[in-house]
């Protein structure tokens, strides 16, 4: 009886605690055009893929044509995957994957996944630390074979970084509510309570808090409490902007996101959803709303087409919308786009708002004319300042 009733005590003291260890997969794909332009280059020296991101560091894959060891003398293509971002005894697994550009799926794999590594994990101690081979094919067999196919080749790359945690016993478990500050806040401005400003905008007003507006936009705190606005100012008329686009420039303010833009403007279709984020995004830019504008720039982005791009463009370069601006360039600059983008009357208001831009526009034309000129003889030009045609910069990190 004794023996049992301790045993029970025992049961019921213990703890258990789990350490668990898995991988944070995370996978890059790197085309290498223009194989017979790289060769050459000199041992040592290297193409290398953008970087991506794996289980909170960045990576890169790096290609030698020439090989990277003097002692080969260029007999072989060295392949390898380095860590691209500091961090210390970051330990991972990898995969590289030559592949077999004929359909036949006979591809050249090296792996690390789904076999026993006797000393575990790779270790990558250093931003610049390498895992990969000095002789990953022989230069003459690569040439000859299917992994080569117009004058590329494609690898495809596997990075598992190694993380553990500890799990231990979870007694009690209390929910925590997702934020709704911005419900609060939306509800205050439906409500109408404590309003002590209205802004007239047209026949229309809009009644809404000082002290909301001035946390959320620094043009309204300036405004509104800076050491030249009018503290005691109760009605602000807006006379540079319609009615509909103010009400949703104060939703996003309250609420943080945007309304139902089909219902509040009355249609769903792709030229007014553009008109409406054009307007709100000079709004935005007017009251340095920046998360506004971000969303306004994506909107056009996506809904970009021949009869609005130019307006876009003219409106990306008036207020500083740099990424807009480049995908509006890059849109009209296509051969199969300039002719029809020039008819339209965007393209006579770009042409008188922003005269500047024509200049920029001939230089993407031209760029793209030489680039394809330059893909016809299955050719990959890469310029002085180390960027190829597309505008994209090699990376030179490593040597």
């Amino acid at each position: 009886m004794g023996t049992a009733r301790v045993c029970a005590e025992v049961s019921k003291s213990l703890t258990v605690s789990t350490s668990c260890t898995d991988t944070i997969n995370g996978y890059h794909e790197f085309k290498i055009s223009g194989y017979s332009l790289a060769k050459g280059v000199g041992i040592g020296k290297y193409v290398a893929s953008e970087t991506f991101m794996v289980g909170g560091y960045s990576w890169a894959i790096y290609f030698y044509p020439d090989g990277k060891s003097p002692e080969d003398n260029s007999a072989y293509v060295s392949l390898f995957i380095a860590l691209a971002s500091e961090g210390a005894d970051v330990r991972a697994l990898f995969e590289l994957t030559l592949v077999d550009q004929s359909g036949n799926n006979k591809h050249k794999v090296h792996s690390h996944f789904g076999r026993a590594l006797e000393s575990g994990p790779y270790t990558l101690k250093y931003r610049g630390s390498m895992w990969g081979y000095k002789r990953f094919f022989r230069r003459t067999g690569l040439e000859s074979s299917d992994y080569l196919k117009d004058n590329s080749l494609l690898v495809r790359c596997r990075v598992g970084v190694v993380k553990s945690h500890t799990e231990g016993p979870r007694s009690y478990n209390i929910p925590v509510p997702v934020s709704d500050l911005g419900q609060q806040l939306g509800n205050l401005l439906e409500c109408g309570k404590g309003c002590d400003v209205t802004f007239k905008v047209g026949e229309e007003t809009f009644p809404a808090h000082k002290l909301v507006l001035a946390t959320r936009s620094p043009v309204f705190r300036a405004q509104l409490f800076g050491p030249l606005g009018d503290r005691n100012t109760q009605c602000i008329n807006i006379e540079d902007m319609e009615s509909p686009i103010f009400k949703v420039l104060l939703h996003f303010i309250y609420w943080d996101e945007l309304p139902d833009m089909q219902e509040l403007m009355g249609t769903d279709s792709k030229s007014g959803s553009t008109l409406v984020a054009q307007h709100l995004l000079a709004a935005a830019d007017c009251y340095a709303l920046e998360r506004l504008k971000a969303i306004c720039e994506s909107k056009l982005c996506e809904g970009i087409a021949i009869n609005t791009v130019a307006t876009t463009l003219a409106l990306a370069e008036q207020h500083h919308c740099f990424q807009l601006k480049a995908v509006c360039l890059k849109f009209v600059a296509l051969p199969a786009n300039l002719k029809a983008v020039m008819q339209t009357d965007g393209f006579d208001y770009l042409k008188k708002s922003c005269p500047t831009l024509l200049t920029e526009l001939l230089e993407y034309v031209a760029r793209l004319s030489e680039h394809s000129v330059v893909a016809s003889g299955q050719q990959k030009e890469i310029f002085a300042d180390g960027c190829d045609v597309n505008g994209r910069r090699v990376k030179q990190r490593l040597h």
